[in-house]
């Protein structure tokens, strides 16, 4: 008997009928398949991306494993639980966090949202005061506890709705966009936390983001889905490789304009000024690239594009030149 993973899902759609104006005072009914059979296992402990571009699905597949949407058609399975038909048992055992929409009350105080979290989920004490110091820890919410949850700024409460959501212990947390408009500072802890957490707790992560930075530090497997298709499942390096080649960008700010920078591993892409465009391989260091132009040129500052997941999944699956080149200006 085979042993069953932590999250299947097996040939999984989900339809919508939408209704659009078709003539003065009528409309037609059309069928919208959100997500078209997919089909995907992740085992128990496993840090997942799971990206594309905006309407491709991702947040749809996220609400039926949690069972707030009903599948049209397939079968999922998390932790054995049919999510839809035992939505409020599932519950206790998963965390989700929606970049765009809080659960924290927004009138009350950061604590009191997670005093009535404590409640809700009948955690013991003991262990609600332990889980509670510790996020509060690693995430940074020690001033901001007694601060209502409506001043807090867009990366406080995104750490706040984190904290809430591993309160209770869930053995799968599901994020779907958790570092949508965070600075570089607040990115980098909810990246370290997920980081710890995973380690330490084997905590299955599934992750959706358009931050492509997020999984290459975070996930050791990518899923991208595309018109609710899952068209690639494998290692974030050879994502790049599939998308034909996809390109950081290296912009340099020169003390002064000079001839185009010629360096090994880059290419020259144009210039603004004293400011120069270099385009390398997205699966390669930009190390070496990097040191090369500080060695050689009058280097003031350089930062790295990276490319957008659209512009990956449009070389993936036959996407422009254009569409590509879009990353580069």
């Amino acid at each position: 008997m085979r042993e069953v993973p932590f999250i299947e899902l097996d040939d999984v759609r989900k339809s919508f009928t939408v209704r659009r104006r078709s003539g003065f005072l009528r409309r037609e009914r059309r069928e919208v398949r959100a997500v078209d059979g997919i089909s995907f296992a992740v085992e128990k402990g496993e840090m997942v991306g799971y990206i594309g571009p905006n309407g491709a699905g991702k947040s749809t597949t996220i609400k039926m494993l949690t069972g707030i949407l009903t599948p049209s058609g397939g079968r999922l399975s998390v932790a054995g639980i049919d999510p839809s038909r035992e939505r409020t048992r599932l519950a206790r055992r998963i965390g989700v966090v929606f970049g765009q929409r809080t659960t924290l009350w927004w009138d009350l105080p950061l604590r009191d949202s997670y005093t009535l979290a404590h409640r809700m989920y009948r955690i013991p004490d003991g262990r609600f005061r332990e889980n509670l110091a510790r996020c509060v820890d690693l995430l940074d919410l020690g001033d901001l506890l007694d601060v209502p949850v409506r001043q807090l700024s867009l990366g406080q409460r995104m750490r706040g709705d984190i904290a809430a959501a591993l309160l209770h212990d869930p053995e799968v947390l599901y994020l779907d966009e958790p570092t949508i408009g965070l600075d570089v500072v607040s990115k980098a802890k909810v990246r370290e936390f997920l980081r710890e957490l995973n380690a330490t707790r084997g905590t299955t992560v599934l992750l959706t983001t358009h931050d492509l930075t997020d999984i290459e530090q975070l996930c050791r497997r990518v899923m991208v889905i595309d018109h609710g298709r899952l068209m690639y499942d494998g290692e974030p390096a050879g994502l790049h490789e599939a998308g034909g080649g996809s390109e950081r960008v290296l912009v340099v700010d020169l003390a002064r304009e000079t001839p185009p920078i010629e360096v090994p591993g880059a290419r020259f892409v144009r210039a603004e000024g004293p400011r120069q465009f270099l385009a390398l391989p997205a699966s390669s260091s930009a190390a070496p690239v990097v040191a090369a132009v500080a060695a050689a040129y009058p280097l003031v500052d350089l930062s790295v594009r990276e490319p957008d997941i659209e512009t990956v999944i449009a070389k993936m699956y036959g996407g422009t030149r254009r569409a590509a080149g879009e990353s580069l200006r």
